[in-house]
């Protein structure tokens, strides 16, 4: 599930409050890291059972509709499209997607089903819903292409999802936008295959190798990697140097001497990329004329390795 630069971000932040507290237990960090990539893992399951909640609130409007002492002819006659949408039947058939949900309490109950009955009513006015329950016709593709279309548009900037959001977990904020991104790809494979992934924290067991390894690394050798930092950091005062910077560089320095396979251009782009979100409007030409600058030296000492083609250019 998560990609290298997620995995990056997580180890960055990690190796933040690692060093902001004074503290360089690797075990302690492993934990945070391990807890920090499971709760990514939560968040996309969480989100992803938005779908079957949408569903519930359909049925629980319809049922109140009928149970009505004078239903109009809307409520007596429901349009039931939407309330058996493929999707969340989907869902509701996959044991492994409910498993993880009741296992990790990640279902849309108490005062966050009143989220989701806003939310229902609020996307119920939408023209693109009104316009998808007046079609007739239905099919699991229609009915991923809806679905699609509300993750990809009812959860940016929703003030009460990110209020939820902060209260149930203070990693999930900063992960939203890549989880929404992730299942509007697998809703693409579902209408495709009418197969949706349901996935582990890790793509592959190098992606765990990398996480770790590069927390291990990078923290095992802070103290030197450091040190080479403020060695060329010429007409700066090291303490007036943005702390998020000089995490990054040394991050990515322990990535370009312990990772022989990741090409040095790979490794400083990533670095200079995230810098732009975690740090200062001008930290992404200091990291990047830094950090090259160093991996270049360490490469001519020998204490970087790179071979094969595309490994060195920078």
């Amino acid at each position: 599930m998560l990609n290298r630069r997620l995995i990056r971000i997580k180890v960055f932040k990690v190796l933040y409050s690692s060093i902001s507290s004074g503290s360089n237990s690797i075990a302690e960090a492993e934990k945070n890291l391990h807890y920090s990539c499971e709760k990514t893992l939560d968040l996309y399951y969480f989100m992803l059972n938005v779908a079957v909640a949408l569903k519930r609130a359909a049925d629980n409007k319809i049922e109140m509709g009928l149970k009505k002492y004078n239903p109009t002819d809307l409520e007596r006659n429901p349009n039931l499209k939407f309330s058996e949408n493929k999707v969340s039947e989907y869902l509701l058939g996959n044991h492994t997607f409910l498993k993880y949900c009741e296992d990790h309490s990640l279902n849309w109950n108490g005062d966050l089903s009143l989220f989701i009955k806003k939310l229902y009513t609020s996307i119920s006015e939408k023209e693109y819903f009104q316009e998808y329950m007046k079609n007739e016709s239905r099919s699991l593709e229609e009915d991923c292409a809806l679905f699609a279309r509300i993750f990809e548009e009812e959860f940016e900037d929703n003030a009460d999802l990110e209020s939820f959001l902060e209260d149930l977990s203070i990693y999930w904020i900063d992960d939203l936008g890549y989880v929404l991104n992730l299942i509007i790809r697998n809703l693409e494979l579902l209408k495709k295959s009418a197969r949706m992934p349901m996935p582990g924290v890790f793509m592959k067991e190098d992606d765990r190798e990398f996480a770790f390894g590069l927390l291990k690394f990078s923290l095992g050798n802070y103290g030197r990697y450091m040190d080479v930092i403020k060695e060329n950091i010429a007409n700066w005062d090291p303490d007036r140097v943005v702390a998020t910077d000089l995490i990054l560089i040394e991050e990515g320095i322990a990535e370009a001497v312990g990772f022989p396979n990741i090409p040095i251009k790979v490794t400083i782009n990533e670095y200079v990329e995230i810098s732009k979100f975690y740090s200062t409007y001008n930290s992404k030409i200091f990291v990047n004329g830094l950090l090259d600058r160093i991996i270049q030296k360490m490469l001519r000492s020998g204490e970087i390795v790179k071979s094969g083609r595309g490994l060195i250019e920078s």
